[in-house]
């Protein structure tokens, strides 16, 4: 049974900081793209960034330079430290495990439940 269980999120003033855990089982965690997504009120679940077991990152351009993706393949865990953060960031922001198999031309993606982030003075 896959599991992604996020932890870090809550309420925190402009300009505040929160770091974001995902902690990920029953799947090889190695051969997964790690990333995170996050959905605005009354708006669409956008990609925030994502990370393969290389290193390779990608981010959005709302957040380039102020949200770091890391993880932590001894530990299946993947994180997202969320400096300078803004009202505009509010959002649920979910974990997601996504193993592309390239010979069969298809994806397999699994989801967390989602963390709520706030962001307000």
């Amino acid at each position: 049974q896959v599991q992604l269980v996020e932890s870090g999120g809550g309420l925190v003033q402009p300009g505040g900081s929160l770091r974001l855990s995902c902690a990920a089982s029953g799947i090889s965690f190695r051969s997964y793209v790690m990333g995170w997504y996050r959905r605005a009120p009354g708006k669409q679940r956008e990609l925030v960034a994502d990370s393969t077991s290389g290193g390779r990152t990608n981010y959005a351009d709302s957040i380039q330079g102020r949200f770091t993706i890391s993880r932590d393949n001894a530990k299946d865990t993947v994180y997202l430290q969320m400096n300078s953060l803004q009202p505009g960031d509010t959002a649920v922001y979910y974990c997601n495990a996504k193993f592309v198999d390239v010979e069969q031309g298809r994806s397999t993606a699994y989801w967390g439940q989602g963390t709520q982030v706030t962001v307000s003075s």
